[in-house]
């Protein structure tokens, strides 16, 4: 199982669209494919249209390892390639656990071991903090995808969250590397695009280097439309705007092969 983290440490970056859109298209094309939402906004599991009854398991129960793992991952009705450990707001209770385990950033990839060979893809929706979620979500990863807006607050973003990445590798909490920077929410006028995005995507190749920039998903309301559909772009009519998707599905399948 390839896991990929898809983290950014400010909100509206662009993280759950990327984590769900991915995961859809890699369902898709086949591949078994678990989403985890690590978010305790649970903005995943409610785009979705996962309804949890009450005391239902999600990730808390995960982390924890109060439960048996399987009784936390869901099937989803769109595609049966794709399952999801949800969250809902009892998952910042786990941040104390995690704090006091002495190993957070490693629990949950030693939680997910067991279902190694089940999958061949996770996806995992980080929380926008710097907490000890995002820590071990980070822990967990294979590789790590950073959406960043095209804007002064998605650059700031991109560069603490380069900066929490170094520290976890620094100290051996995480094997993981970046594979991608994607830039969000990309404004154009027409043929034109805006000075804000520009000045953003350009300050983001000279801090990763233009060959971790991937194409830029541009400000559209098609994007909500397929979340909202549950539906891929392609699915939807919009190829076009699948293509930074389908550059970074590209890069994945090229690292799954060689893992």
């Amino acid at each position: 199982m390839l896991t990929i983290v898809v983290s950014s440490l400010s909100g509206g970056q662009g993280k759950t669209t990327v984590s769900m859109l991915l995961g859809l298209l890699l369902s898709h094309r086949g591949h078994s494919t678990l989403l985890i939402d690590a978010d305790p906004q649970h903005n995943l599991t409610d785009w979705l249209g996962l309804d949890l009854e009450q005391n239902s398991p999600t990730l808390l129960e995960c982390i924890k390892s109060s439960v048996e793992l399987e009784d936390c991952i869901y099937p989803l009705t769109m595609n049966e390639n794709l399952f999801l450990i949800p969250s809902d707001d009892q998952l910042d209770n786990v941040q104390d656990y995690l704090a006091n385990s002495g190993i957070g950033a490693m629990v949950l990839k030693r939680r997910l071991e067991p279902i190694a060979k089940t999958f061949e893809f996770c996806v995992i929706d980080a929380p926008p903090q710097r907490s000890q979620i995002c820590m071990t979500v980070i822990g967990a990863g294979n590789v790590v995808v950073i959406p960043a807006e095209a804007s002064v607050k998605g650059y700031g973003s991109l560069i603490r969250t380069i900066d929490l990445m170094s520290n976890l590798q620094g100290v051996g909490a995480t094997q993981a590397q970046t594979i991608g920077i994607i830039p969000f929410r990309d404004r154009w006028i027409g043929a034109n695009q805006s000075q804000e995005s520009r000045s953003a995507i350009e300050g983001m190749k000279e801090e990763v280097g233009e060959e971790l920039v991937l194409p830029s998903i541009r400000e559209s309301e098609r994007y909500k439309q397929a979340i909202n559909q549950q539906k891929t772009l392609s699915a939807l009519g919009y190829p076009d705007l699948e293509y930074p998707l389908e550059v970074l599905l590209e890069k994945i399948e090229l690292i799954k092969q060689d893992k």
